[in-house]
């Protein structure tokens, strides 16, 4: 095996085995703590860049597409994760439909909307949208790690901020925020 070969196997191995999307400089850290079987075989530098775990990442999805595998290395929350196509999700749909933890209700899915597309903003300016008290969902989205505290405001009384999580990117698999649809492309 050559060592860029051995280089993307350990890239996967830790995509594979990590619960959360990995950052380049997380891998390369990684790489660089335990890289004793690497080291002097990278060529130059002896070091792995971010560009060099880039490339390997693209390498592999090159091969896992060429020989129809269902998954793909993403980018999601500013990480990389191993991730199933979205054409297999019916199946998984089907394989976890008994799981419902996950599922949020019209009110919860709303105020996760307002959050996202409005962050960071406290629970008055929230329920002052909705037009009702939103601070049971809004616990309820903080329990499901959808959301998160951001801070406080500079007003009167100094509320919490509330803006989006990681876990809230992973799972719309997103990047950043950034990626959202615009609010006119949805209307």
């Amino acid at each position: 095996m050559t060592e860029i070969n051995n280089l993307k196997s350990v890239i996967e191995s830790l995509l594979f085995a990590s619960e959360k999307p990995l950052p380049l400089n997380r891998i390369k850290d990684v790489i660089g703590a335990c890289s004793e079987p690497l080291q002097g075989k990278l060529g130059e530098s002896d070091s792995i860049s971010p560009a060099d775990i880039k490339k390997c990442v693209d390498e592999l999805n090159s091969a896992y597409k060429s020989n129809g595998h269902s998954f793909a290395i993403n980018e999601v929350a500013g990480g990389f994760q191993i991730r199933t196509l979205p054409e297999f999700h019916p199946y998984l749909k089907k394989l976890y439909e008994r799981r419902n933890e996950g599922i949020l209700s019209n009110a919860a899915l709303e105020t996760l909307s307002i959050v996202a597309y409005k962050q960071p903003i406290n629970r008055a300016e929230i329920d002052s949208i909705r037009g009702v008290d939103s601070s049971a969902i809004v616990r309820g989205l903080m329990e499901k790690k959808l959301i998160r505290i951001t801070g406080r405001a500079e007003v009167l009384g100094r509320p919490l901020l509330y803006g989006t999580s990681n876990n809230f990117l992973e799972l719309l698999g997103l990047s950043s925020i950034k990626d959202l649809p615009k609010i006119e492309e949805v209307k």
